[in-house]
């Protein structure tokens, strides 16, 4: 069964309850008589091991590349080149 944080409103006594999911949540501190609230708890997470992106979602790495990998590369292999290539200036023609 889960267990429930609440807090008084009226004394701020905390505390902690067993409680099964289906039971109806607290409403009055037993100590005053005060309106209780339910606590919210930050939740407990622990990635461990080799990690959950990489395991699940990363690309894996098989050693063929597709088509659409490999036409940008060899594109940009080829118009680094003629990109850096100047054309050589033009003498001014004397009249």
């Amino acid at each position: 069964m889960p267990t429930y944080g609440y807090e008084c409103t009226g004394c701020a006594d905390r505390f902690e309850v067993v409680q099964s999911i289906k039971d109806n949540p607290l409403s009055i501190c037993k100590q005053c008589g005060g309106v209780l609230k339910k606590r919210i708890y930050p939740v407990g997470i622990s990635f461990k091991g080799s990690g959950f992106y990489v395991n699940d979602y990363a690309g894996k790495t098989s050693g063929v590349t597709s088509v659409t990998d490999s036409a940008p590369k060899a594109e940009t292999a080829t118009e680094a080149p003629a990109a850096a290539a100047k054309p050589a200036p033009v003498a001014a023609a004397a009249d």
